[in-house]
């Protein structure tokens, strides 16, 4: 998703960077091919014009035009007017103060509701949240016994009622959630079309049976631009709250996800790419934004693997990291972690450019057995403590994994690199956590990594 506008916006910023000064002539050409790359992407021709209406605006300022790096300011700029594009702040998840909460899912057939709801139960459960699935898709054929399914698979119990009145099955999943201790209760709805008035009626009369805490609209990113209509007769009718994105891992052009919010005012709240239950992902609109503009998405990346880190090793590594001694066996954790996150063209696709590498046939991904037989053929020691690995050492380490000197050094490079990295983000999730001047610093608390005190890693070198 989004490749494609990515490679034109990053070809438009290379102009920018060429020129040491700017004149209106080439903001014009610029932003001309900004607005062409959108409307490709099948962005709404009416958020197109505005958004290069404000870059332009902002662009030609004497901050802009008389800097000595025009071209950086101009990127800065129209990646701050993507990320409010997309939303600005992240929007999270707010539960209803009453037990149990009901959120409510609407959309159009095909779009991902039941898949979208299994996911949001998992997401939830794993929060510590006991939530009921409610079947009220009463039309399409197996779709109760899709989400049962996919129920059964997550551990969550799906209320199915008699399997013919839908806002009776909304009613009776609430009693029964009540009556089993169930704190939240996710209504999958059947899916209809905004012109379907009788349809609209249903989810309406569901709407006012159960009153929802949360509604949220689920889209299909493939869509394309013609979701817009579709999405504003929802919140005019239904008066959803926000929308859950799905099939972002598809190769549509992505121009609904771009419009949205700006058309309708509803903030994108959740996205997914895969069927995998932990796809589910809150959506950041400043990280979106900069992987729209090939800058890639690193945090995410950190987050996905602190998820994903195995519990056997969790308590080790939560040590190590608070000694500030990330050494070759954490390297190799990555690595693992890598393999469950989807491989390493998962990965690079979230970094600065990976997009494109990836496709350009840049991406090996036999490099990870490569790295893993390196590392395998060092010592306990050596992996301890990297900094002994000495020009004898790599070559007795280069023989051991069939590997060349260079690409061992590659390696070391790579590694002493990615403790950098470690080390800045770790400060900067430290800082995230400081309270308000004057006050005490708290410790933060990541999941899977214990209570960690990050100003440690501030004396990391």
């Amino acid at each position: 998703m989004f490749d494609n506008l990515s490679d034109k916006l990053q070809n438009v910023f290379s102009g920018f960077r060429s020129k040491g000064k700017l004149t209106e002539e080439d903001i014009d050409a610029g932003i001309k091919e900004i607005r062409m790359a959108l409307l490709e992407a099948d962005v709404n021709f009416k958020v197109v014009k505005k958004f290069c209406r404000q870059v332009k605006e902002r662009c030609m300022t004497a901050d802009v035009m008389d800097s000595l790096t025009p071209g950086q300011n101009v990127v800065k700029i129209v990646l701050e007017e993507m990320q409010a594009l997309l939303g600005g702040e992240t929007t999270e998840l707010h539960l209803g103060s009453r037990i149990p909460s009901v959120i409510m899912l609407v959309g159009l057939q095909g779009s991902g509701k039941t898949t979208a709801a299994s996911k949001l139960a998992y997401r939830l459960k794993k929060k510590g949240h006991v939530p009921l699935l409610a079947a009220c898709d009463v039309y399409r054929p197996a779709a109760a016994d899709q989400l049962q399914t996919l129920g059964d698979e997550q551990g969550v119990r799906v209320f199915r009622g008699d399997g013919k009145h839908p806002v009776e099955i909304a009613k009776g999943a609430v009693q029964d959630a009540i009556d089993n201790m169930r704190d939240v209760v996710i209504v999958d709805t059947a899916g209809r079309l905004h012109v379907d008035q009788d349809m609209m009626d249903e989810a309406v009369a569901i709407r006012d049976a159960v009153k929802p805490d949360q509604i949220f609209m689920v889209v299909d990113a493939m869509t394309g631009q013609d979701v817009v209509n579709v999405v504003s007769e929802f919140a005019r009718q239904v008066d959803f709250d926000g929308v859950i994105m799905t099939k972002m891992d598809g190769d549509a052009r992505g121009g609904g996800a771009l419009s949205i919010r700006e058309v309708t005012g509803k903030p994108i709240v959740f996205i997914s790419a895969g069927e995998k239950a932990d796809t589910l992902e809150v959506f950041h609109p400043d990280r979106m934004a900069k992987r729209i503009l090939g800058m890639g998405d690193v945090v995410s990346v950190i987050e996905r693997a602190i998820e994903v880190q195995d519990k056997e090793i969790e308590k080790a590594e939560a040590e190590r990291l608070a000694r500030a001694q990330f050494d070759f066996n954490d390297f190799l954790d990555i690595i693992k972690q890598t393999r469950k996150m989807g491989g390493l063209g998962s990965l690079v696709s979230a970094l600065p450019g990976g997009n494109k590498a990836l496709a350009d046939g840049n991406v090996d991904e036999g490099e990870l057995d490569r790295i893993e037989a390196i590392i395998n053929s060092m010592t306990p020691e050596e992996r301890s403590k990297p900094n002994m690995l000495n020009g004898s050492r790599r070559a007795r380490i280069a023989r051991g994994s069939g590997m060349s000197v260079t690409q061992v050094n590659q390696l070391i490079k790579r590694f002493n690199e990615t403790r950098k990295q470690v080390k800045k983000v770790m400060t900067a999730f430290n800082a995230q956590s400081k309270g308000k001047k004057g006050k005490r610093r708290r410790k933060m608390r990541i999941p899977g990594m214990g209570n960690i005190d990050f100003s440690k890693f501030e004396d990391m070198k």
